[in-house]
């Protein structure tokens, strides 16, 4: 389980950065993989006790979430 918690927040992580990064129009859905990942990964560091990528992953589903309000904003 701890694996697939990994390896999917990374996937949803790199597709998150390139929605973004090519400027197509998938900005929000870029940050909705954003969360995702940030959820997956904070689940991770949270079983593990890896409690600096935790924070990180509590700072990038903050980022997220701001990016999704603003996207309607």
């Amino acid at each position: 389980m701890t694996k697939f918690l990994e390896w999917a927040g990374v996937l949803t992580a790199i597709l998150y950065s390139l929605f973004v990064a090519l400027n197509i129009g998938l900005e929000f859905l870029g940050f909705s993989l954003l969360l995702i990942s940030a959820m997956l990964i904070g689940y991770w560091a949270y079983k593990l006790n890896h409690k600096g990528i935790l924070l990180l992953q509590i700072f990038y589903a903050t980022a997220a979430i701001l990016g999704m309000y603003r996207w309607f904003g």
